[in-house]
């Protein structure tokens, strides 16, 4: 099992988005997100994630539903998107893993193809649990760091 973290920042009515350079994905859209590293709090992963993908800091702000995803060769993501607010904007990234970033309106990230937004369902569903304002509180992250 894989968790993946990432944060859905909107404002304006735009989303900031990503575009994978990876070869699967090369030119999809994406919100910023990856995986949990091991001994990583879920909520630092996904601040590190936004600032490794966009070179923007962010604070998180709540929490939407959280999305399991059963992949076709076996593997299961469990995938937790934050809703955030931009604290530093300074667009860059590595060009080795993504190609661009911009803010999209959001009406035009909802009428992409599946080509062109990376795995559809789940991102459609997640700017639609933001839309219904399916938001919730933070407290319900424990911020201690368990090591056993």
């Amino acid at each position: 099992m894989v968790v993946v973290a990432g944060c859905l920042i909107a404002q304006k009515n735009k989303i900031l988005m990503v575009k994978e350079a990876a070869k699967a994905v090369y030119g999809q859209w994406n919100i910023p997100a990856g995986r949990v590293d091991e001994h990583e709090l879920i909520t630092d992963a996904a601040i590190r994630e936004v600032y490794e993908e966009t070179g923007c800091k962010v604070k998180l702000t709540g929490v939407l539903p959280i999305s399991t995803v059963c992949l076709n060769n076996g593997n299961t993501v469990v995938r937790i998107t934050f809703t955030a607010d931009v604290i530093e904007e300074n667009i860059k990234f590595d060009s080795d893993e993504i190609l661009d970033v911009k803010w999209l309106d959001i009406d035009e990230v909802k009428n992409m193809t599946q080509e062109q937004l990376r795995a559809y369902d789940v991102s459609t569903k997640i700017i639609k649990d933001f839309e219904d304002k399916k938001i919730f509180s933070l407290e319900v992250f424990n911020s201690t760091k368990y090591i056993r």
